[in-house]
């Protein structure tokens, strides 16, 4: 997918995730089937299934999403705070689509999800380095460095107008 594509479509992602945080929704299943494109190349997010309302303060500890865009704190079953998931799949999401594959991999969820709580990866092929940047900033172990959905969206902006 060109660079420029991908920006396009993965800003209007984090703009609607954005958005869901800021009403305190966090999807908890976001991943590239769950998000549509219509013939203008507007991005509709669908299935709110694992969706909570809840405060940015609480945490949550129901173990659900799709292992392949699981956040370690998810993958290692320990309680975690909502934004934080949505953001790491956020970032899964930028490297499927900049790099054509997952990061992490495993022989079944067990490995994968040994894997994911290791945060060891490479992005991989010819991405952009403001890309590979903002994909390390997002793809953070500690849900606390992670950038949260306003400064992913912020970084962006600065990506595509300079």
């Amino acid at each position: 997918m060109p660079e420029a594509e991908i920006k396009f479509i993965f800003r209007q992602l984090t703009d609607a995730v954005n958005y869901c945080h800021s009403k305190s929704i966090v999807h908890r299943d976001l991943k590239l089937e769950n998000v549509l494109l219509d013939e203008g190349r507007s991005i509709k997010i669908i299935d709110f299934g694992f969706s909570v309302i809840i405060p940015y303060d609480k945490k949550l500890t129901i173990f659900c999403g799709t292992p392949s865009y699981m956040a370690p704190e998810i993958a290692s079953k320990k309680d975690y705070f909502g934004p934080p998931v949505d953001v790491w799949a956020l970032g899964i999401i930028l490297y499927v689509m900049t790099c054509g594959m997952f990061p992490f991999k495993g022989i079944d969820d067990k490995e994968l999800y040994k894997n994911i709580v290791n945060c060891e990866y490479e992005v991989l092929g010819n991405v952009n380095p403001t890309l590979k940047r903002l994909i390390h900033k997002i793809l953070k172990y500690d849900p606390l460095e992670r950038l949260n959905s306003e400064e992913v969206k912020n970084l962006l902006d600065f990506l595509i107008y300079f």
